[in-house]
């Protein structure tokens, strides 16, 4: 009778943690205009169309996504352009229109080398199972052209998820974006801006910048992040297989993952970004850091967890059940049909939309 009683007295407590690790994200969210549970479209609905690009954008927008995510980084000639890699390599042909630049950083590029590049046929090549003839030739955009889509649809009108990347490579990269924002008059539109960075310098700069814009700091766990208990990075440790690296990963303890969230709230982040651990792992499968604990750590400190970058329904449900309040998704859609949101098939919207 005791071991019985004991059994149910933890399941209660065990259910009134989750469930107020719920309400303390929902109240954090409302606080801050941020919706609950937010829907963020990585890179746009980057699994259906080329990751950053217009069509990817359209359909994340038509979808309903709360937020399109984005990778921001400055070209030669000073704008503002859409692009995750530190190179160009991976999604567009530079190797063929600048062979000798191929392995040059985007800062190289002016804006019209940049705009000569295809950046939708590597998308083909990688996934046949998704292509369509009118990928080939997309182009890379500029932070003006995503907000322009975000605009175009008064019925359906997403918020900005922008990170500074690689900032160190670009000085000053946080009080040009406050300009553009303020420009566009979206630094007037709560919670329909957050801000993103793994760099504390940079949020720092963001949230000297912009004071009243929602932040959140990125989450790893590596040498000069979240200090890992293997004491290695992938690159040390003589593996092939990243995923199942990723994996095994965990904080050195908890106090050393406290500590970032610690430095994501001295630093004026509302929230945090952690990667997570994929069930059928795979590419963007990373460390496990959305983990009841480690959401409930984040909740007691005020700060919101949307975590990065999740695509199954069953890590959806995972990630939800253990605490997080937005989720980064390559499918938005996937994401929307999970939380009973979405209007309609990825397949159907690319046609509607002249893709």
């Amino acid at each position: 009778m005791h071991n019985r009683f004991m059994q149910s007295l933890t399941l209660t407590l065990l259910l009134a943690a989750t469930t107020a690790s719920a309400s303390d994200g929902k109240a954090l969210a409302d606080a801050q205009g941020i919706p609950y549970p937010a829907v963020i479209a990585h890179r746009g609905a980057s699994f259906d169309a080329p990751e950053s690009t217009t069509p990817a954008y359209l359909l994340a927008r038509e979808q309903g996504a709360d937020y399109l995510e984005m990778d921001l980084q400055r070209t030669r000639d000073g704008v503002l352009v859409v692009v995750h890699d530190d190179v160009l390599a991976r999604t567009s042909d530079v190797a063929e229109r600048f062979p000798e630049r191929a392995a040059s950083p985007v800062s190289a590029f002016s804006l019209a080398e940049l705009k000569s590049l295809d950046a939708g046929s590597w998308f083909n090549k990688a996934y046949p199972e998704r292509a369509r003839a009118s990928f080939k030739g997309l182009r890379i955009l500029t932070l003006d052209e995503v907000i322009d889509i975000a605009e175009a649809n008064p019925e359906r009108h997403p918020g900005l998820y922008i990170e500074t990347k690689q900032p160190a490579q670009f000085p000053g990269i946080e009080n040009d974006l406050k300009a553009r924002l303020d420009a566009r008059g979206w630094l007037e539109k709560p919670g329909r801006v957050v801000l993103q960075t793994f760099d504390r310098n940079s949020l720092a700069l963001l949230h000297q910048a912009m004071p009243q814009t929602p932040k959140i700091l990125l989450l790893w766990v590596a040498k000069g992040s979240i200090e890992p208990a293997s004491g290695q990075n992938f690159a040390e440790s003589g593996e092939s297989d990243k995923a199942a690296f990723y994996a095994r990963q965990q904080p050195k303890d908890h106090s050393e993952f406290e500590r970032w969230l610690d430095y994501a709230k001295a630093g004026g982040a509302i929230g945090t970004g952690p990667s997570a651990m994929r069930s059928g792992l795979g590419e963007q499968s990373y460390a496990d850091l959305i983990q009841p604990w480690m959401n409930q750590a984040s909740h007691q400190r005020g700060l919101l967890v949307h975590v990065y970058t999740l695509d199954d329904p069953a890590d959806f449900d995972k990630a939800l059940k253990a605490g997080v309040d937005g989720v980064f998704s390559n499918r938005p859609g996937a994401f929307m049909r999970f939380l009973g949101r979405t209007p309609g098939g990825e397949g159907q919207l690319l046609r509607q939309l002249g893709y």
